[in-house]
């Protein structure tokens, strides 16, 4: 299994073919016979909504590193071997706002698949978490640029824009936990 659309056997090195399987294209190996599956990869992200204004604000991150440099999204990432969604979550959340929040705290907004990019394919768990069980101020941690607290109309007010997906998440979360 691959992140990206695989072009060599990963046990013995020669070019794969294409074959159908399934009613699918695979890739297959034409010397030892292996099927090299290309799988979406797991990530995880959690959108953080603040209810004390007049209007609810989520935080969101603009990104500092590819792809999407200057894009808004909801924090969120790859997901690490033996880690849970909701820790995979917490997690990312921490590192890139340096905000915390308990795993447990965490109910599910929605999973999504973004559009392939460079054939690499991710399929994201959303979670959402109320503020007032979130510790810790906004701050962009070392893949953004910055990271703040949006309500939807000062977001539609600015000439910012999102992540393919995460704008619809941004709006769900902003009306979730009524």
């Amino acid at each position: 299994m691959v992140s990206r659309p695989p072009t060599f056997c990963p046990d013995c090195g020669r070019s794969l073919e294409s074959t159908t399987i399934e009613d699918r294209d695979r890739m297959r190996c034409p010397r030892c016979e292996a099927i090299v599956w290309h799988n979406p990869v797991p990530c995880a992200g959690v959108a953080v909504v603040d209810r004390s204004g007049p209007a609810p604000a989520v935080l969101c991150v603009e990104r500092g590193v590819p792809p999407g440099v200057g894009e808004w999204t909801i924090p969120g990432g790859h997901m690490e071997t033996g880690e849970e969604p909701p820790e995979a979550a917490a997690r990312e959340l921490r590192e890139e706002t340096g905000v915390t929040v308990d795993p447990a705290d965490l109910e599910i907004l929605a999973a999504s698949a973004m559009p392939p990019r460079a054939g690499k394919h991710v399929v994201t768990v959303h979670y959402v978490a109320d503020c007032a069980d979130a510790d810790g101020e906004p701050v962009a941690g070392s893949d953004a640029t910055d990271a703040r607290f949006w309500t939807p109309a000062a977001f539609d007010a600015s000439e910012e824009t999102f992540r393919p997906v995460h704008e619809e998440r941004f709006r769900e979360a902003a009306a979730a936990l009524e």
